[in-house]
């Protein structure tokens, strides 16, 4: 919880939408915001109903996408849950979509408010527009001003709207020209609104002065609902039907990537990625597009734009012919209109994911760096490298150890080892004299000769037992154990000298925690593939017929218990196994 604390803290508080997500990284939630510094606290700070408290019981992490407007914010919410179906977003997921004006293409066109779930082809609309109050009284001032058919034709009586001079008669068997009509109804929706807003403005002000307040609040409320229905939103664009909006930025050390992927011309989802680069920017990046593109759908089209870095990147990031002939699909990079705005939107973003990124790690390394330090002084002596190790096993079988090291402030994969523990009953302290022995005896000083601190799982006991071992081996490493509960949960360093309670110190306990978890998880994972392999091997044994050569040919050949199950005889035959010797393995699995 601290760290998502601690996250929340670098948020802007720009409009957008946060998304919280599990320990199985599944989207668990979707919302919006005006202020996203705010409205995320808001969960970690204020008392919550059960719901609300059972949500941040299940969130690990979060991120979110900015966007220019509450309006847009509303807009990509809607769209991100049904993109992603989050269970918490349950009430939501129904088939709600935000409305839309309007031109109906008939012969005598009326103006109206549709919903769609997929907009069909050819339709002439505006929107879609979140508030669905002022979405009627723009229209309901677009009738009054712009008339078009507001009448069922079928009765061929002028209807009552014509007698008040809201239609223009096609009710009555005029013969009407709706172009002029259209063509103001068409400029006012996208966002052509000056002359009538100063009309308005003036008649509100005349009813003022005439003691009218109630007229003039009607016109404040028209004018706020002109404004509201006509501002610019870029989340949903029915010219862009499926296409990626890319756009990056960097630093000396990082690169951010920001993909807004747009289908059937709305917003549905953001891919961002911030990594470590060595070399030329422009390479990493081109490289990072590439892979991505190969895991994954490409879009029709790929729009771009070009930044302030344009001139270290013009000949290659914005150089359109050899994005498409690397992307293998179709590249725009424009220079202004809505698809501008839509790069300097995923812009926005790459920046903001790079400065967050920056103010995340900052913060991770001074606490990181802080814990070192009280280990420093618990162990005297400067901690650089540390090696940490557990073991795993069922009831004896398939007993692994593992040692994961954790050197200058990351998690060093190249130097994490695994041990199959021999013996037929080996216990824990068996286990760590062996996994010690194995990875600290001769011949390995160059990897090892750098450990400043060794900690294993346990307590004083395995402590002693590890120190006699590495006394052995000529070696004088400060030790220490980490010791959980019966929850399995780490409460406490122990050192020769003392035991220390952890939740007396976050940082150090947040930091032994993550070598913790990590160790754990490394060695519960090599724990499962090697009790898979004995699961295979003992279940190859038990069938009547297969010997040592044939087992041995049958485990060579293929990977698991799947792979014999979806294997065919003349697979089998390659290797020398029969018909009825393939039918009876078949049989027995």
């Amino acid at each position: 919880m601290s760290i998502l604390l601690e996250k929340i803290k670098t948020l802007p508080p720009n409009p957008g939408c946060y998304l919280f997500k599990n320990t199985k990284d599944t989207i668990i939630y979707v919302g919006k915001a005006k202020n996203l510094k705010k409205r995320v606290q808001s969960y970690f700070t204020k008392r919550n109903n059960l719901k609300t408290a059972m949500l941040i019981e299940e969130t690990q992490d979060f991120f979110y996408i900015i966007t220019n407007n509450e309006q847009e914010a509303l807009i990509l919410e809607a769209n991100l849950i049904k993109t992603h179906t989050p269970k918490y977003n349950f009430k939501l997921l129904d088939d709600k979509t935000y409305p839309y004006i309007e031109i109906t293409k008939e012969k005598h066109p009326q103006l109206k408010i549709s919903r769609f779930k997929q907009i069909p082809p050819g339709k002439i609309i505006f929107g879609p527009y979140p508030n669905l109050k002022s979405t009627k009284e723009t229209l309901k001032l677009l009738h009054l001003l712009y008339p078009l058919r507001r009448c069922q034709l079928a009765s061929k009586k002028p209807c009552l709207h014509f007698h008040i001079n809201q239609c223009l008669g096609a009710c009555a068997g005029k013969t009407i020209n709706y172009k002029p009509n259209i063509d103001a109804i068409t400029k006012f929706l996208k966002g052509n609104i000056k002359d009538i807003l100063k009309k308005l403005h003036h008649l509100m002000q005349k009813a003022s002065e005439k003691m009218f307040y109630e007229k003039a609040q009607e016109y404040r409320d028209i004018i706020d609902s002109i404004k509201q229905t006509t501002k610019k939103q870029l989340i949903s664009n029915q010219k862009l039907k499926n296409c990626d909006i890319f756009a990056y930025a960097f630093n000396q050390d990082q690169i951010a990537i920001q993909i807004l992927k747009i289908r059937q011309g709305n917003i549905v989802d953001s891919y961002r990625s911030v990594f470590s680069y060595v070399g030329f920017v422009c390479e990493n990046i081109l490289t990072y597009l590439n892979c991505y593109y190969q895991k994954n759908i490409k879009p029709d089209i790929i729009i771009t734009g070009k930044n302030q870095d344009e001139n270290i990147l013009q000949q290659t990031i914005t150089n359109q012919t050899l994005l498409e002939q690397i992307l293998q699909t179709k590249v725009n990079i424009y220079h202004k209109g809505d698809k501008k705005k839509l790069f300097l939107l995923a812009l926005k973003n790459a920046q903001n994911d790079l400065s967050h990124n920056n103010l995340i790690y900052q913060s991770k390394d001074q606490k990181i760096q802080e814990a070192l330090n009280k280990l420093a002084i618990i162990f005297n002596k400067d901690i650089k490298r540390i090696d940490v190790f557990d073991n795993s096993q069922l009831f004896g079988k398939a007993f692994v150890a593992a040692r994961i090291v954790f050197n200058h402030f990351e998690f060093d994969k190249k130097l994490y080892r695994t041990f199959h523990i021999k013996g037929e009953l080996p216990n824990e302290y068996q286990a760590f004299e062996e996994t010690l022995t194995r990875c600290y005896n001769k011949g390995k000083e160059a990897e090892n000769d750098a450990t400043d601190l060794i900690l294993v799982d346990g307590s004083l006991v395995q402590l002693r037992q590890s120190q006699k071992t590495l006394k052995k081996l000529g070696y004088e490493i400060p030790l220490g154990a980490l010791q959980k509960n019966n929850k399995h949960q780490l409460t406490h360093l122990v050192t020769f000298q003392e035991k220390l309670m952890l939740e007396q110190d976050p940082n150090l306990f947040h930091f032994l925690k993550s070598l913790s978890e990590e160790v754990h998880r490394f060695a519960v994972s090599f724990h499962r593939k090697t009790k898979k392999k004995l699961d295979y091997k003992t279940t190859l044994s038990n069938i009547k017929g297969v010997g040592v050569v044939r087992k041995k040919a049958i485990l060579n050949h293929f990977e698991s218990l799947e792979a014999i199950k979806k294997a065919t005889l003349q697979d089998f035959q390659k290797i020398g196994i029969n018909q009825k010797l393939f039918l009876l393995i078949k049989k027995s699995l």
